[in-house]
Parts: structure tokens; C-alpha cells; sequence
């Protein structure tokens, strides 16, 4: 299929569409309702407040139309106080059958969605950093938000009210056939022309929802990256020109959902004139069958009100469908990110090392993000235990590369890199990592008090371990100046704080973590000098009996 080209905040580029689909599928939906095992028993008594939602209103419109041809056409007193006795009861019945089946669809679909969104996120976890490197943070979310919520819906109302709507249609067909049978074929008979409108309009309705699904994630993705860039979009005056870009891709949007509307507008009304047309023929039918006394007027009537019943689930039904090919969309999105699988993962004979003593070794190592295009070519060399290790050069010169090899955040593409002589390839990734200790540039701090994101480094850790680590570096008092000192509250991405005082953090959560292995990537970029001073001889204390490898422009950091 060709390319589509697409508007972001920084370029046009262009973006391979997904291949079209079938609207419906049954292995989707087969997978999808394997959700429900797990909470059978809530399924099951739906399953039962459906089957009897479905007889419930044909029946109260049989026992309205018996009322009708008995007790009222006999002028029968006494038959007609049983009969309206007999009707509130079973109207009362069917409003405790509707509410129960509301309530354990809600419940069914609410549970199934907790459980997607469990499993999306414990499978996001195990996918390497490549994956992050290549898909938008916008797509992800949209798994998590509006196709759980297509699919939520697909559970909760597609099926389920489907089921009531087609049983209905069953029984008062049923109902139909029993009173005039000839009637019943005729309506029967016009079946092909609602079918060959289903067929007609589903295919491009499809295209039109999954169109409009695919633009919205688009939004999702170029929204998350002008909040994450807004310093850079204010520091460059670009607020306008952003604006602009981003309301084309709303107005893409739009222009997809009124494609949608307009299909879906041609489609219901012609659905609401078949109904009506055969209503006439009904009526033009059966009131000649009741002129030459072929049948009476009570048959008549009776057949008339199942018609409605046979009929009004159709625009429901329709309106389902619609759902269904959204549910269908979001359930193809969703499984397409459980299907894929982690470009790496542990062998199963994985070993975890009880205890590091730090020595790297690089083999012959040759890497890229993108293996056609390398970024480090056959590498060599060895940290000893203890040893500091300058990682010294320009922008772009692979110095990243090598501490995301050695931190396992990526696999060599040639060659090995050993720890402690053990090819990193045949360790447990998350045992090693419980042996390292990383300080970043750009470093993440998550929503919480400073007290947890120290803590990150060594769950376990008592207070008395929290601020021993700080009084190590030097700066438990720059900490507790803060206005709560470590129970302050942070916001995402340690907001309230200053970058400077995000790195201390780090730097304390890294030597709660007493790592063999250390990483420094940059780590003293955004403190001051003063401050840099300050924990210069606590870092050498960090470093001392470590294997640290240190990424860094200033000299001052290296020494």
C-alpha cells in the first residue's frame, strides 16, 4: 500500500498505513472473549439476563395483545384485572432482568479491561529499549486508552446487546410465523435487501473508523511530544507554527469522522425505510387477508406488534456494528502489541550472579540501533575491578552506545561483552541490573516523595540507610532544606524541584544501591560549582573498590 504522507510538529514525513482488514473477525473476537474465562461466573448469570431479556418483551407483547383479543373483545371484567396483573408483573420483572443485565455487563467489561491493561503493561516492561527507541509514546498510550475503551465496549455492549436485540428478533419472528405464516414470508422474502446493505455499507464504514482510529493516535502521539517539548517550542517562538501543524491534524481528524458520519447517515435512514416499507405491506396484505376472511383483526394485530419487535432491534443492531468494527480496530491494535515479541530476551538457563566483582571486557564489539547502520565498530578493551573508566569524545561518538551495552538496555550486534568473564547474553538481565547503579544526564524522577525515588535504588531500604547514603555524598542538608525536606512531594518528572537538585537525588539513589558497577553518564552536567565541589570527594567514595565508567565533557568531572 502507498506511503500516506503526515504532518508532525517538526516534519512531513511519510507514514506506512496499516493494511485493511476484514470488519469482522473471528479469531479476533474468539480472543478477545478469552478475557471472560477468568470471571466465568459473572459471564454465565449475564448470559442468563440476556436469554431472558431476549423473550421478555416479545412475551409482554404477546400478553398485551391477548388482553387485547380476550377479556377486552369479550368485555370480561374479571379477565382483564388478572390479565393487567399478570402484565405488571411481568413488566416488573423485565425492569429487575434489565438492571441486573446493565450491572454484569459494566462489571464483566470493567474486569476484562483491568485485566488488558494489566497484561499491556507487565509486556511493555519486558520490551527492550529498542522498542521504546522505535514507537511513538502516543501509540502506546492510545493502546492503553481509546482501543481498551473500543474493546471494553465490544465486551461490555456489542455482544451482549446484540444477543438480547437478535433473540428478540427471533422470538417475535417466531411469534410471526405462528400467526400468519404468509406474512411471514413475505417479510422474510425482503431480508436480501438488508443484507445487501450490510454488505454494502460495512466495508466502508470499516475503513472509514479505522482511518479515523489511526489519525487520532497521530494526535495522541504529536500532543505527548509538544508537552514533553514545550521548553523548546517557548524557547524558539514556535508556539504559532505549532499551533498550525497540529490543527491540520485535528482537522484531519475531523475530515475522517465526517466521512464516517456521512456513511453512516446514508445508512441508517435507508435501514428505517425498509422497516417502514414493510410495515405497508403488512398492513396492505394482511388487511385483504381480513376482508376476504382469511383472518381476523385480533391475529392481525397481534402480528403488527411482534412486526415492531422484528424490526426495532434492526437500527440497534446497526448501531452495534459500528461499535463492533471500533472494537475490531482497537482489539487488532491492542493484540498486534501483545504479538510482539521483545527483540531479545533471557535464555531460560539465564545465570544470576550471587555477587559482581566488576570486571567489563568489550570482544570484538560492533553495535547499531539500526544494525545496517553501526555506531561502534569491532570495540575492544577491559575495566578492571575498581578501575574508573574515562568515556571522553565528541557528539554521536558511541560513548552512550557503550554504557547501554554494558547496562544491557541493548544486545552487541557482533562480539560479546563479559562481566566477570560471562557473556551478558547468558545472564538474567534484571539480576545484573541489581548489581548496577546508573546516573544520567537527563535523569527520570517519578511521581512521589523524595524519600521513594531514593528508595528506588534499594526497596528495602530504612530511613537511617536513606540518610546515610545522602550524608556520603554531602548533601543531606541541600535535601532537607527542601520545603519537606525527603517527604517532599514531586510532580512528573520531578517537577517542583530544580535540576540540580534532581541529580543529587540520583546520585543518593545510586549509593543506596551499593552497585559493584557504575555508570556516570554526564552525571554533574547540571550542577553547579559550587555544588559539584561539594560532592567531588563523595564521589570518590562512590567510585572507590567500583568498576565506574564515566561519560563526561568537563575535565573537573574525570578528575
Amino acid at each position: 500500500m502507498k506511503p500516506r504522507e503526515v504532518r508532525t510538529l517538526t516534519k512531513v514525513h511519510l507514514e506506512e498505513r496499516e493494511a485493511d482488514r476484514k470488519p469482522l473477525s473471528l479469531a479476533l473476537i474468539r480472543r478477545l472473549f478469552t478475557f471472560t474465562r477468568p470471571h466465568a461466573r459473572t459471564r454465565n448469570t449475564l448470559l442468563v439476563m440476556v436469554f431472558l431479556r431476549a423473550i421478555q418483551l416479545p412475551v409482554t407483547a404477546w400478553v398485551i395483545g391477548t388482553i387485547m383479543g380476550g377479556p377486552i373483545s369479550h368485555l370480561d371484567t374479571r379477565g382483564l384485572w388478572l390479565g393487567v396483573l399478570g402484565y405488571a408483573a411481568m413488566a416488573a420483572f423485565t425492569q429487575f432482568t434489565m438492571y441486573y443485565r446493565i450491572k454484569f455487563a459494566l462489571q464483566l467489561g470493567e474486569q476484562v479491561v483491568h485485566d488488558l491493561r494489566n497484561l499491556l503493561f507487565h509486556h511493555l516492561q519486558k520490551m527492550p529499549m529498542s522498542f521504546f527507541h522505535k514507537t511513538k509514546v502516543g501509540r502506546i498510550i492510545s493502546r492503553f486508552t481509546s482501543d481498551s475503551d473500543a474493546m471494553r465496549a465490544g465486551i461490555q455492549d456489542v455482544l451482549f446487546i446484540t444477543l438480547v436485540q437478535g433473540g428478540q428478533m427471533l422470538i417475535a419472528g417466531g411469534f410471526m410465523l405462528y400467526y400468519n405464516w404468509l406474512l411471514f414470508l413475505v417479510i422474510i422474502g425482503m431480508a436480501p435487501v438488508i443484507h445487501a446493505l450490510n454488505r454494502y455499507f460495512s466495508t466502508r464504514l470499516s475503513a472509514a473508523y479505522r482511518s479515523s482510529q489511526e489519525s487520532f493516535s497521530r494526535i495522541t502521539a504529536t500532543l505527548a511530544e509538544s508537552v514533553q517539548g514545550i521548553r523548546v517550542t517557548q524557547g524558539f517562538s514556535r508556539e504559532k507554527l505549532n499551533a498550525d501543524m497540529f490543527a491540520e491534524l485535528l482537522n484531519d481528524h475531523a475530515r475522517y469522522n465526517l466521512r464516517a458520519g456521512r456513511t453512516a447517515g446514508m445508512y441508517f435512514p435507508l435501514l428505517e425505510l425498509n422497516s417502514q416499507i414493510f410495515v405497508g405491506l403488512v398492513l396492505l396484505i394482511g388487511g385483504w387477508q381480513v376482508f376476504t376472511g382469511r383472518s381476523d383483526v385480533a391475529s392481525l394485530y397481534q402480528f403488527l406488534m411482534m412486526t415492531a419487535l422484528f424490526f426495532g432491534p434492526i437500527q440497534g443492531i446497526a448501531n452495534q456494528y459500528n461499535q463492533a468494527l471500533t472494537a475490531m480496530a482497537g482489539a487488532e491494535r491492542v493484540f498486534q502489541l501483545l504479538d510482539t515479541p521483545p527483540e531479545w530476551t533471557d535464555p531460560v538457563d539465564a545465570r544470576e550472579l550471587p555477587s559482581v566483582n566488576g570486571r567489563v571486557e568489550f570482544r570484538n564489539v560492533t553495535f547499531g540501533y539500526d544494525p545496517a547502520t553501526p555506531v561502534l565498530h569491532d570495540i575492544t578493551f577491559a575495566a578492571e575491578p575498581g578501575r574508573t573508566i574515562a568515556l571522553v569524545g565528541h557528539t554521536g561518538s558511541g560513548k552512550t552506545s557503550i554504557i547501554n551495552l554494558i547496562a544491557k538496555f541493548y544486545l552487541p550486534t557482533r562480539g560479546e561483552v563479559l562481566i566477570d568473564g560471562h557473556d551478558i547474553r547468558t545472564l538474567s538481565t534484571e539480576g545484573l541490573h541489581r548489581h548496577m547503579g546508573i546516573v544520567l544526564q537527563q535523569n527520570f524522577l517519578f511521581t512521589g516523595t523524595v524519600m521513594e525515588n531514593i528508595r528506588i535504588g534499594r526497596l528495602g531500604a530504612t530511613d537511617a540507610e536513606v540518610f546515610a547514603a545522602a550524608d556520603a555524598l554531602d548533601c543531606r542538608d541541600l535535601v532537607e532544606a527542601l520545603p519537606e525536606g525527603f517527604q517532599t512531594k514531586m510532580g512528573e518528572r520531578g517537577a517542583g524541584i530544580s535540576l540540580g537538585q534532581r541529580q543529587l537525588i540520583c546520585f543518593t539513589r545510586a549509593m543506596l544501591a551499593d552497585p559493584a558497577i557504575l555508570i556516570l553518564d554526564e552525571a554533574t552536567s547540571a550542577v553547579d560549582t559550587l555544588t559539584e565541589a561539594r560532592i567531588q570527594k563523595a564521589l570518590a567514595r562512590l567510585l572507590r573498590n567500583r568498576t565506574s565508567f564515566v561519560v563526561a565533557h568537563r575535565l573537573s568531572t574525570i578528575r
